[in-house]
């Protein structure tokens, strides 16, 4: 099939680099191209990602009242 395109002039330098890196034709270049972009994608293995999970251990800090209290126990604030 014959067509027409107007490329613009970022795309059109990367044909022109791939053509010359290649040693191929542009006719070669943009079919290789459009073969792969225009590919159906794997489709998903229906197996959810899952992120593992560890236990960390317990607070060390006891029971914490207020964000206010928290901080002043991270920060060493009347901490005893």
């Amino acid at each position: 099939m014959r067509t027409t395109l107007t490329l613009d002039d970022d795309v059109a330098a990367m044909l022109a680099e791939a053509v010359r890196q290649r040693r191929s034709t542009l006719r070669q270049v943009v079919n290789e191209a459009l073969r792969e972009g225009l590919a159906p994608t794997a489709p998903a293995s229906g197996t959810p990602f899952c992120t593992p999970t560890f236990s960390v251990g317990g607070l060390l800090i006891g029971s914490v009242a207020s964000t206010s209290e928290m901080l002043a126990i991270a920060e060493g604030e009347g901490h005893s």
